[in-house]
């Protein structure tokens, strides 16, 4: 699926973002963009509206697929990732869950005042986005890989526990320092929810899941371990037991020193870099032949320009030989001009530059 004259060069194979995934190294990287499905796009914008809330568009499935598919249509991107939130974790097992207008979501009742045991969870709340990926399936053009996800547990957490986002993830800090067994049971019940949640989307047609560890950044050394490597690692020994072709990227945004210890302590089939990261530096200190997705900053995008060209050279240069999928840091921006995405897509598919 292909945009006006954005017709991928010759060598790609028919899937080539899953193909680098198993490490192929083709002469230019597959690409898709975190949070390419958003409100940078008009026809999301306006689907939207129609729905209503976010959240209700998220339980219509096939609102869901369109806003999933849309980007494909437009740019032609190598991989398609599901239309959903983090979130619905923490509402399979049982908080209720909603969003405030310009403030985002809520769960209640939080975790740092209500004991896991009186949650009570029904896993029929993933039913609608499974119907979802099947949807998109059917309709996903064959050389488009298909990228289901969900947030890791840490990152979940902090959320069940404060009910909402925070600057600093304090709430559940907290929590892990002064209390580690009441917290590694809500951990633990996380990973069992997203290997049940992980393996339904791949059930239903996904090729290949994202951990999203969006706050992994906020932890010391010791607390990276037991909450951000640990748990990954159970996720994925256990996804590879069900499922045991599925590839599995891992994205814990601002890892920073601790990246290598990621790779290999969690297993992972590639690993995402923010736009914090030094690639050069990352190519270093990872392990040799291991899969890479990023690094572009987003607010490079809506610059444009030379400032793009410049970093997607040095992204490219950085990771030249291993295999690479070529991504933003983290999601695009709701203010990203369509024009620089386009103009991002023609650059990074020019061979042999």
């Amino acid at each position: 699926m292909s945009g006006p004259d954005m017709g991928h060069p010759a060598g790609f194979s028919p899937k080539p973002l899953l193909s680098v995934l198993k490490g192929d190294r083709p002469t230019v990287p597959p690409m898709w963009l975190m949070r390419q499905a958003g409100r940078y796009l008009p026809e999301y914008r306006s689907l939207r509206a129609e729905k209503g809330g976010f959240l209700e568009l998220v339980y219509d499935s096939a609102a869901a697929a369109e806003v999933t598919l849309q980007p494909l249509r437009r740019f032609g991107f190598d991989g398609a990732i599901l239309f959903s939130d983090i979130l619905i974790i923490p509402y399979g097992m049982g908080q209720k869950l909603w969003f405030e207008t310009g403030e985002g979501p809520r769960l209640a009742p939080t975790l740092d005042q209500t004991d896991l045991a009186t949650l009570k969870p029904d896993f029929t709340r993933f039913d609608a986005i499974y119907e979802t990926v099947r949807q998109v399936k059917a309709a996903l053009d064959p050389e488009v890989t298909f990228l289901g996800f969900a947030g890791s547990p840490w990152t979940t957490a902090t959320y069940m526990v404060a009910g909402q986002g925070s600057k600093d993830q304090g709430a559940a800090r907290r929590l892990a320092y002064q209390d580690p067994a009441r917290f590694g049971a809500i951990i633990d019940a996380i990973v069992d929810a997203t290997v049940t949640y992980l393996s339904g989307q791949i059930d239903a047609g996904v090729e290949a899941v994202q951990l999203f560890d969006s706050w992994a950044g906020s932890l010391a050394p010791l607390q990276f371990d037991r909450w951000v490597i640990q748990p990954n690692r159970a996720i994925v020994e256990r996804l590879r037991r069900l499922h045991p072709d599925i590839a599995i990227i891992g994205f814990p945004k601002g890892a920073g020193a601790k990246l290598a210890d990621y790779a290999a302590g969690t297993g992972v089939d590639a690993v995402g870099v923010d736009e914090t990261v030094d690639p050069h530096w990352a190519n270093r200190i990872l392990p040799a032949g291991l899969p890479v997705q990023g690094n572009l900053d987003p607010l490079a995008l809506i610059a444009g320009g030379r400032a793009v060209e410049e970093a997607v050279d040095n992204i490219r240069a950085a990771f030249a030989d291993r295999p690479h999928i070529f991504n933003l840091g983290h999601g695009i921006l709701p203010d990203t001009p369509i024009a620089h995405v386009e103009a991002l897509i023609a650059y990074v598919r020019q061979s042999n530059r």
